[in-house]
């Protein structure tokens, strides 16, 4: 007789475990959320890296501008006339607008064209400011949309039409230009004409930016805010104003009748707040295109036939890309760690539940169960809770981070997904392949490796030693994310891990020895189960080592990113504070520094650039002869003196890498020496200035006394020390002296110590002696304020501290796959006299071994994966921002001790704890039921 099953298997499992459901749908939720959420966040920050790359790049350099000579030379002036008439022009700029190819794409608000002068126009009028006695010279531009643009202050806008024989044309100006060129309403500005008579420009109105710093105003900067410019290269050239006159468009034709050689303009500012880094490529593709392709050759035909594209927004696209291209494979090693842990924590989880089903399954199979349909049916049951669980962890990944694309998502959840529903048929497929009363118990004392997995570690041994070669070949700073370079770390730590299983009985062989003579049983007892402890195999430690080791690598690499933020932002100011100028300090400006609070010390510095060096001065070598560090001494003429008080510089300078010693520079008795010839050898008793010096300019010196010109005297120096860098001059190269030998009658910069100084109050106290004034801890954060680097380290340290919390589950879970039995070994114990303290003794030192090698292995292999893989480790791009992805000081890896012993001792303890903890609540339970609920036979 034939029926139907009086239950359905999967609600009859589910309904007999609920908590192992639960557990498992819990673990796979998590598991599915980080995996979706880490492709998500990764995008996430690379779209904000880009825009922000952009959007803080000069609208000068991100803007298409598009420029064409003057049209219809060879036309009469009346036909020239129309051709830049506020309609012809209106019109070509909308032909430019639509052949700018896709994914470009303009913003209206802020694009704008016109006619312009190349060639600056001077005008004489008396009353116009001159520096060195040069008048000032204007570019003149009918740029259009003025009144979009700007408030009107005074006057009103220009108007009226004027062509090339008009005698004035009528302008505006801003209120900057107005202010340092002494402008107002109803001023007058003559340009020389070409062939006629002085052109004159009224100045109609004042206007106001009301978005000074957008593409309209500054694209050509000069049109908003007038500049000091010099007259020629020479570094002490006269100087002259060099402002902006708005011309009405309806007069542009008067500008050919000027000498400025007037162009055709188009600046088109982008649109920048949707770009994508999945985009880049095909932004690169539409500029190559636009500078010098396809649409450059249409714009030949609809705007001008001379027509010419600039821009450097591929400049600045390549900058964020060589900052991503370093950053990516670094904060990829993080993923591939977690994602290791992840997978052996999921895999532990599907092995827990078969070792704890083994019973049943072994009786499956007895009576003729065949394999398939097992697995079939354990298929079936994880699928029902795996796949709900991963869908709500990719919903929940979702609405954490609504940007990003949703394909990498996806195919890292199904991952999770795919491997919650395998891991428990297959593991239950493998272990009852044949018919047997009850699995075999696990022994890694005298477990013996199979051919196939002597093959499976060798393989995995040379795709490390490869990963290795290679990243220590190449480098994380030669291209975007390599999978076989992100994954070395990972592959040293797995290598680790399947070393350590192969040696773990040696250790315990040799501990149990002398135990066996101890009159105590716990010792020997607690070795022996150890070594037979059902603790799941190799996947605990390999999840322990994978996650230690990068625990150890990650914290490593956030700790070498801090300390290089920290010297970049020592080696920018010298000190905690840098207020410089470069003209004379005020004489009261260091007792009003001091009395701001946190001032705990100030040390003046005179300073003097472009100081020439002696030619053929020295013998090639510095001081103690010492080689300059592969410098060409020809390759510098001129460098950076610095007078400093040694005593004061040396107290805000100890400690730090900018350190000296203060006896070593103090100026000998009789300095400064009697004048002699520059470059002539010193007389025996002339007073010589011992000085540090950079390595390039003790290379050129030598080791000699020789004679320079500095602060207006001959003075003999010699260099007595050589220095990288110095907290007087840290951007080159300098050399230092004491001020009492140099003659310095004043400071032209302060550096300033203390701990949390208000910038606010030290500008405050500098205010009205026009000086910079520069915190150490503001720069630091200027380094660190970008999103490409806020977000690579949020998802670096997210990623770290989630494997770490997987590892912390899968040592739970080892622990737990063997708590019945030990809980029943306890009970039994007890029958024969064992004392509850005993028993916690017992089961903390059989957890103990396998932490301990899981504690001291996972910290001697990250050290030794830090080690291996330091040199192809780049962080300046995770460091430092706001430089191009290129590191003012050394951005090298190193061993970080917090991140090597914290995480291994954290293991040992957990380990411990549980075990004490299972002892504690064992016997707080009947022995009784301990012995039903523990009794695997």
């Amino acid at each position: 007789m034939t029926g139907k099953a009086v239950a359905p298997w999967i609600r009859t499992r589910l309904r007999t475990a609920p908590g192992a459901a639960a557990a498992l749908a819990l673990l796979v939720l998590v598991t599915a959320w980080l995996a979706a959420a880490y492709p998500r966040g990764v995008d996430t920050y690379e779209d904000e890296g880009l825009r922000r790359t952009v959007a803080s790049a000069p609208p000068g350099r991100t803007a298409l501008q598009f420029t064409a000579g003057a049209p219809g030379l060879a036309l009469p002036d009346d036909q020239r006339a129309a051709m830049v008439g506020p309609e012809p022009m209106r019109q070509r700029f909308d032909a430019v607008v639509r052949n700018v190819p896709a994914p470009l794409t303009s913003d209206p608000t802020q694009s704008t064209y016109g006619l312009r002068t190349t060639r600056k126009l001077p005008s004489d009028e008396p009353y116009l400011p001159r520096p060195n006695g040069l008048p000032p010279r204007f570019t003149v531009a009918s740029q259009a949309d003025l009144g979009s643009h700007s408030r009107l202050v005074s006057g009103r806008l220009p108007a009226g039409s004027a062509d090339q024989k008009a005698a004035e044309a009528e302008v505006a100006v801003t209120v900057e230009t107005a202010k340092s060129l002494d402008l107002r309403a109803g001023s007058v500005l003559h340009v020389t004409g070409i062939g006629r008579p002085p052109l004159a420009f009224k100045v109609t109105g004042v206007v106001e930016p009301l978005l000074p710093e957008a593409g309209y105003w500054s694209v050509l900067p000069a049109l908003r805010t007038p500049q000091l410019l010099p007259a020629s290269d020479d570094r002490d050239a006269p100087k002259y104003w060099h402002g902006g006159l708005l011309l009405a468009p309806t007069a542009a034709a008067t500008l050919f009748a000027t000498d400025g050689k007037p162009e055709m303009y188009v600046q088109l500012a982008l649109q920048t707040t949707a770009l994508t880094d999945r985009q880049l490529t095909a932004v690169k593709a539409s500029l190559a295109s636009v500078q010098s392709g396809p649409a450059l050759s249409r714009l030949h035909t609809v705007y001008a036939a001379s027509s010419s594209s600039y821009t450097e927004l591929d400049q600045v696209l390549r900058s964020y890309q060589t900052v991503r291209d370093s950053i990516d494979p670094v904060v990829a090693v993080a993923g591939f760690g977690t994602a290791t842990v992840a997978a052996v924590v999921l895999l532990m989880a599907g092995g827990l539940a078969a070792s704890r089903r083994a019973a049943e399954l072994a009786l499956l199979r007895a009576r003729g169960g065949a394999l398939r349909q097992i697995a079939g049916r354990l298929l079936a049951e994880s699928t029902v809770v795996v796949v709900p669980a991963a869908a709500l962890g990719l919903l929940l990944a979702v609405l954490a981070l609504p940007e990003g694309r949703f394909g990498p998502a996806l195919a890292a959840a199904t991952g999770v997904a795919a491997l919650g529903c395998l891991a428990l048929p297959v593991r239950a497929a493998l272990t009852h392949r044949t018919v047997r009363s009850a699995a075999e118990r696990a022994d890694p004392v005298r477990e013996k490796s199979s051919a196939r997995r002597t093959v499976a570690e060798l393989t995995l041994l040379a795709l490390a030693v490869a990963a290795v070669f290679a990243l220590r070949r190449r480098g994380t700073a030669g291209g975007p994310a390599d999978a076989l370079l992100s994954a070395a770390p990972v592959l040293v730590g797995v290598i680790a891990a399947l070393v350590l299983i192969r040696l773990y009985p040696l250790p315990l062989r040799w501990a149990a020895r002398p135990a066996t003579r101890l009159r105590g049983t716990v010792g020997f007892l607690s070795l022996a189960r150890a070594g037979r402890a059902p603790g799941g195999g190799a996947l605990p430690l390999l999840a322990l080592l994978t996650a230690l080791t990068t625990a150890a690598f990650g914290g490593s690499v956030l700790a070498g990113s801090d300390d290089a933020r920290d010297r970049a932002a020592l080696y920018a100011t010298g000190t905690d504070a840098r207020i410089g100028s470069d003209l004379p300090l005020p004489g009261d400006l260091p007792g009003r520094v001091s009395r701001v609070p946190g001032v705990q010390g100030i040390s003046p510095v005179s300073i003097e650039y472009s100081v020439p060096l002696p030619a053929g001065a020295g013998s090639g070598q510095g001081a103690d002869g010492d080689e300059g560090e592969g410098e060409n001494p020809g390759a510098i003429d001129r460098t950076t003196v610095a007078g400093v008080d040694p005593a004061s510089y040396a107290r805000l300078t100890a400690g730090t890498a900018l350190g000296i010693d203060a006896d070593r520079i103090k100026a000998p008795p009789g300095a400064p020496g009697k004048a002699v010839a520059p470059g002539k050898a010193v007389a025996p008793g002339k007073a010589v200035l011992p000085a540090i010096a950079s390595p390039a300019v003790a290379h050129r010196l030598g080791k000699e006394p020789v004679t320079l010109h500095v602060a207006g005297k001959d003075l003999a120096v010699r260099v007595i020390a050589v220095q990288d860098r110095s907290a007087a001059v840290p951007q080159s190269d300098f050399l230092l002296l004491d001020t009492a030998g140099l003659g310095a009658k004043y400071a032209t910069v302060l550096l300033v110590g203390g701990t949390s100084l208000d910038g606010k109050a030290l500008r405050e106290a500098a205010a009205g002696a026009h000086v910079s004034v520069a915190l150490r801890s503001e720069v630091r954060q200027e380094y660190a304020d970008s999103p490409l680097q806020t977000g690579a380290g949020h998802i670096y340290t997210a990623a770290v501290a989630a494997g770490a919390g997987l590892a912390a589950l899968a040592l739970l879970l080892s622990l737990l796959r063997g708590a019945p039995e030990r809980s029943a070994l306890l009970a039994r114990l007890r029958t024969m006299g064992l004392t509850r303290r005993q028993g916690r003794s017992l089961l903390v030192l059989e957890a103990l071994p396998s932490a301990l090698l899981a504690g001291a292995g996972g910290a001697l292999t990250g050290w030794a994966s830090i080690a291996l893989l330091a040199p192809g480790i780049d962080l300046a791009g995770l460091a430092l921002a706001n430089t191009g992805g290129l590191a003012p000081v050394g951005a090298e890896l190193r061993a970080d001790p917090t991140s090597l012993a914290l995480p291994a001792v954290c293991v040992v303890l957990l380990a411990a704890g549980v075990a004490a903890a299972q002892a504690w609540w064992s016997g707080r339970l009947g022995t009784l039921t301990e012995l039903r609920a523990g009794d695997a036979r």
